[in-house]
């Protein structure tokens, strides 16, 4: 493909894309394939000759979108959002084209300095406490990663190398192993402190975990993967009360700030506790700047060598949206859940299981649990809306969380008369 064609297929691309995302609500939120479904549609060896861009695309429709589950439909309320806009997809693009592996400043400056500037916009955004930015030369500072389950591996090998060097110098004849096999992770059935827990979007009270931690002198690693982009919005900032206590902090805006993914972002408050424990410096990774203290090599923050130029899609996003676009859509998502809510409430067949805060509701029939798996087996069967389960209390429970870009409130409706309409049968069912 010469660039003659890719002008071409480029604009024929970006059409397809447009027309997918106008067209996305006419699609089946949930594929009816079963598993191994693609393998038969597809030659079993790789062409020995180039086939066509038009075979490619017509292939598309034909073999990927049957088994597509369209997590950007106004009717996947399923799991929790997955950022999805046209800017941040534009920037993909450009990040796709300049193709930097930025290990190091020197393997592409702005790779580097534009994530360390978008970090700090970003904290900022969240008022987060001085100690973890950047600027002014502090000690702290962020940096993307792939996803929140990477921070927490990230920051518990970081906690780890900690505090074996602390007790290495302070009792110099302990081995390495000897010190391992005394260290203890202190963890809750969420894993780390959570603010926004998968199944219920619960949040642990830092103010009461944060002092211990810190009198203990223990790190305290702080999760808001879901829950974390609402905390731009004033009304919601008093969630994040305690992140002083942290050692390090993440949450996601590739789930809920229109970034797509994969974008992490975690912030610490000593960078060199990362240094400290992920430091790699061959020969061949050198470069003369690395010294002079202001610039960072993110190689040092991660556990794989190479990163892709991720903060492109928080520069567009943050600047065609600002602060308070970001801000209006996180409020549409947390209206649209309390209107759901509101809805659950006004049916005496349901009840509400956990506090509705943000954009996740959690609900179910009074009743069995069979009744409710019952339920949830008819609605992921008929394929219109899709949502998954949880358990709280022994309970097992329905979730509804709003996701999509394009939800309305007009889907939220019609997915609640869905809904009423299958647990009607559901309980007839049960009665017969």
């Amino acid at each position: 493909m010469n660039t003659s064609e890719f002008r071409r297929r480029g604009k024929e691309m970006v059409d397809y894309v447009a027309n997918y995302m106008e067209g996305i609500e006419g699609r089946q939120v949930y594929p009816d394939v079963e598993p191994g479904y693609l393998r038969p549609l597809i030659p079993d060896s790789a062409p020995q000759e180039p086939d066509t861009f038009e075979d490619i695309i017509n292939d598309i429709e034909k073999i990927i979108m049957p088994g597509v589950t369209h997590w950007h439909s106004p009717y996947f309320f399923a799991y929790f959002p997955t950022a999805s806009s046209y800017p941040a997809m534009l920037a993909d693009m450009l990040c796709g084209a300049i193709g930097c592996i930025g290990f190091s400043w020197a393997a592409s400056p702005a790779c580097t300095e534009l994530e360390t500037v978008m970090m700090d916009w970003l904290g900022k955004m969240l008022e987060l406490p001085k100690a973890f930015l950047t600027e002014k030369a502090g000690e702290g500072g962020g940096v993307i990663q792939g996803s929140a389950s990477e921070a927490t591996l990230v920051a518990l090998l970081a906690a780890r190398t900690k505090v074996i060097h602390r007790l290495q110098a302070a009792s110099p004849e302990l081995t390495q192993a000897a010190i391992m096999e005394k260290l203890v992770a202190y963890s809750s059935d969420q894993v780390v402190a959570t603010l926004g827990t998968t199944t219920c979007c619960s949040f642990d009270n830092l103010l009461e975990v944060g002092p211990i931690c810190n009198k203990e002198d223990m790190w305290l690693h702080v999760d808001a993967a879901y829950a974390g982009s609402a905390f731009i919005c004033p009304e919601f900032r008093h969630l994040l009360n305690g992140v002083e206590f942290a050692d390090s902090f993440n949450f996601n805006p590739h789930k809920w700030l229109l970034v797509n993914f994969d974008c992490s972002a975690m912030w610490v408050k000593k960078r060199s506790d990362l240094t400290g424990a992920f430091r790699l410096d061959p020969t061949y990774l050198k470069h003369s700047h690395q010294d002079s203290g202001l610039i960072t090599d993110y190689r040092h923050w991660q556990i794989p060598l190479g990163r892709r130029f991720r903060s492109l899609k928080m520069w567009f996003v943050f600047r065609m949206y600002g602060v308070k676009g970001l801000q209006a859509y996180i409020r549409k998502h947390v209206q649209l859940s309390h209107e759901f809510e509101s809805l659950v409430l006004q049916d005496p067949r349901f009840e509400i299981c956990a506090e509705v805060t943000l954009g996740l509701v959690c609900f179910r029939l009074k009743g069995s649990n069979k009744v409710n798996e019952a339920l949830l087996q008819r609605i992921n069967s008929a394929k219109k809306i899709h949502l998954v389960p949880c358990h709280l209390r022994e309970k097992f429970v329905l979730r509804f969380a709003i996701c999509s870009r394009t939800v309305e409130s007009a889907h939220v409706q019609w997915a609640w008369e869905h809904i009423k309409e299958l647990a009607a049968d559901v309980l007839r069912a049960e009665r017969e």
